[in-house]
């Protein structure tokens, strides 16, 4: 099932708002991430740096098949080796990964879902025990560029209940301005 409509914009202009190796590290994932799982992978604009700091596999996962190709290409263009892009419909089928399987997991700009509090679950499931999730998100604002409608736009305190209701812990500090028109939220699983 495909995520509600994103507003993502073109390749260019998303990649202007990210230092992804700079939010990556904001999320302290440059200490000791062996794999980690990315939820929606899109243009691979986190895939490459997480590929970067991940001693392991990062798991890049789309719906999308366009976005996978593009993901894989770009790892082979920058000689890429620890990065598995897969097809995968993570929202129907879970994404497949084993429990307690991963370091870290990624949900960037995808909790505008239908069902937000499965996807956390899903991470929770296949995170280590005190695993980090680390969330992104579009700001409340309706004079960023793009993002998905703001009726289906979630605000940070909505993503926070749902990280709590699906069994993440939370704590103030890991909360993050993320210039110009996002936010970050970063959970650990008990």
């Amino acid at each position: 099932m495909k995520v509600r409509d994103s507003g993502m914009p073109e390749e260019e202009m998303w990649t202007g708002f990210f230092d992804p190796a700079k939010v990556l590290s904001i999320f302290s994932l440059d200490q000791g991430v062996q794999d980690l799982v990315e939820f929606g992978c899109g243009y691979g604009t986190f895939t490459l740096a997480a590929a970067g700091i991940a001693n392991g596999t990062v798991h890049a996962l789309d719906i999308e098949p366009e976005m996978v190709a593009v993901v894989r290409q770009k790892c082979a263009n920058a000689d890429i080796k620890n990065v598995q892009a897969t097809v995968r419909d993570f929202v129907a089928a879970g994404t497949g990964l084993d429990d307690n399987s991963m370091d870290a997991a990624l949900l960037f700009n995808i909790l505008h879902h239908d069902e937000p509090t499965a996807l956390m679950k899903e991470a929770l499931r296949v995170l280590k025990p005190k695993g980090v999730l680390a969330v992104i998100h579009w700001n409340y604002d309706p004079a960023t560029p793009r993002g998905p409608a703001m009726e289906i736009r979630p605000r940070p305190e909505q993503c926070i209940a749902w990280g709590r209701e699906a069994g993440f812990l939370f704590n103030e500090r890991n909360r993050y301005d993320l210039p110009p028109y996002h936010y970050g939220l970063l959970f650990r699983k008990p």
